[in-house]
C-alpha cells in the first residue's frame, strides 16, 4: 500500500477502534477513516477474550451513565445493524448482576445503589434471605447482602465486534492489516503513523484504541501513560451439581466471579495480586485448583465436585493510575487522541466511547460529558475517586 492521506487513523480495532470508526462515519460519510489493526482475527484481542458482560453497578456516575448506554443500543442492536437484510446474532442475555456486599463495605455500596438508582438503573437491594430464595444453592449468610442488576447482562462481544467493524466498512471506513511501529508528528501535532509493512500513513488526527498495547504505541510518540498488560484467567466448568435455572454474573467481596454459560457451565474468573504482568496467554489449571475452587465451594457447597473443561487467559489494560479510561485528546500533542487504560472495563464501554470520541473529533454536541476521563489528570497525577477527582 503507497502512503496515503486521511482525515483519521485509528490504531487497534478492536470494539473501541470499530465502535469509533462507525459512529465516525456515521457523523460525516464524506471522512476519510483509516483504522489499523495488525490481528484481524482478533485471537489475542481483549473483546473477544473477555467473559462479555455488561452492568450498570458502579460507583462512579460516568461509569453508570456509559453502561446505560450501552444496555439501551443492545436491546435493538441486532435490527439497528443489520447488512442488507442480514442482522447479527449477539444472544444478549439479562441474566443479571449479582455483588455479594460484605459488612465493612455497606456505607460505600448502599452509597452507589442509591447513586445508580437515582440515575434510573434498575438496581435492588438483596437481603441474604432473598438471595437464598433466588438461588438456594449460594452461602450468602457471610455478607450483609447484596445488589442485584435484572438488566445486566452478557452477549456475544465477538459478534458485536464485527457488527461494528461490518457497518464502518460499509459507511466507508478502511481497515489495514499491520503494525503501527511509531505515531509520527510535526511541531504543531500529530502527522500520521509509521506502519510496520505499509510504510508512512498521514492524517490531521490519531486515535490510540490500542486496548493492552497503548503505552507500547504511546511511548512510540514520547509519551508515558500508566497503563500495564494483566494476563486475567477464566476457566470453563462442569459442576456434578445442575442447577435449575441459569446464574447471574455473581461477584463476591474478594474479586471472585462466575455465571452460568449455555450448555449447564461455570465461566469464572478473579484478579488476584499475583496476576502476571506482559503479552502472556498461557492458562493455569492449578491456579484455580489450589486458590478458586475452595472460595468457590464455600459459597456455593454444591460446586464441590467439578471439572475443569477449558480456560483460557486474556489481557485487562490496567490503568495503574486509578482503573479508569485515559479519554480525550493529549494535552501535549495536538490530534491525537487516546481511548485507553480501561482495566476490564473496555467491552461494555466502547459504544459509548466511540459515540463521545466522534463527537471531540468533530466538534459536536456531547450525547454525554465524559471529560472526568480527560488525560490531563494523567499529568497531573490527580486519581479519580469514587465522586471524582482528588
Amino acid at each position: 500500500m503507497s502512503p496515503k492521506t486521511y482525515d483519521i487513523i485509528i490504531v487497534g480495532g478492536g470494539i473501541m477502534g470499530s465502535a469509533t470508526a462507525y459512529y465516525l462515519m456515521m457523523a460525516d460519510p464524506t471522512l476519510k477513516v483509516a483504522v489499523v489493526e495488525r490481528d484481524p482475527s482478533y485471537a489475542q484481542a481483549s473483546t473477544t477474550l473477555s467473559m462479555s458482560n455488561v452492568r450498570t453497578q458502579f460507583s462512579l456516575k460516568q461509569n453508570v451513565q456509559i453502561s446505560q448506554y450501552t444496555l439501551q443500543i443492545l436491546n435493538s442492536f441486532e435490527e439497528d445493524m443489520a447488512v442488507d437484510g442480514q442482522k447479527p446474532k449477539i444472544y444478549f442475555r439479562q441474566e443479571g448482576n449479582l455483588f455479594l456486599v460484605a459488612a465493612s463495605d455497606e456505607d460505600d455500596a448502599r452509597q452507589a445503589f442509591q447513586m445508580q438508582t437515582q440515575l434510573g438503573c434498575r438496581v435492588e437491594w438483596w437481603l441474604s434471605q432473598k438471595i437464598i430464595d433466588h438461588y438456594p444453592l449460594y452461602e450468602p449468610q457471610p455478607f450483609v447482602g447484596g445488589t442485584f442488576g435484572p438488566d445486566d447482562g452478557y452477549f456475544d462481544a465477538y459478534a458485536v465486534l464485527m457488527a461494528y467493524k461490518a457497518r464502518a466498512r460499509i459507511l466507508g471506513a478502511v481497515y489495514i492489516q499491520d503494525e503501527v511501529v511509531r505515531i509520527t508528528k510535526t511541531r504543531r501535532g500529530v502527522s500520521g503513523v509509521a506502519l510496520s509493512t505499509h510504510g508512512n500513513q498521514t492524517a490531521e488526527y490519531v486515535v490510540s484504541c490500542a486496548g493492552a498495547w497503548a503505552a507500547e504505541v504511546a511511548k512510540t510518540a514520547g509519551i508515558d501513560l500508566p497503563v500495564i498488560p494483566v494476563k486475567r484467567q477464566v476457566f470453563v466448568l462442569d459442576t456434578a451439581f445442575k442447577f435449575e435455572k441459569p446464574l447471574p454474573l455473581t461477584v463476591l467481596p474478594s474479586g471472585l466471579y462466575f455465571r452460568s454459560e449455555t450448555g449447564g457451565l461455570i465461566l469464572l474468573g478473579k484478579s488476584m495480586a499475583d496476576d502476571p504482568t506482559g503479552f502472556a496467554f498461557s492458562w493455569d489449571e492449578q491456579r484455580f485448583i489450589n486458590h478458586l475452587w475452595p472460595e468457590l465451594a464455600e459459597f456455593v457447597p454444591q460446586f464441590d465436585r467439578l471439572k475443569v473443561v477449558r480456560g483460557w487467559a486474556g489481557l485487562y489494560a490496567v490503568n495503574t493510575l486509578d482503573g479508569n479510561a485515559i479519554l480525550g485528546q493529549w494535552p501535549e500533542l495536538n490530534g491525537l487522541y487516546l481511548a485507553n487504560g480501561f482495566s476490564g472495563h473496555g467491552l461494555q464501554q466502547g459504544p459509548a466511547v466511540g459515540r463521545y470520541l466522534s463527537e471531540l473529533i468533530l466538534q459536536k454536541p456531547l450525547s454525554l460529558d465524559l471529560s472526568i476521563f480527560a488525560p490531563q489528570r494523567i499529568l497531573d497525577n490527580r486519581a479519580l475517586s469514587e465522586t471524582g477527582l482528588v
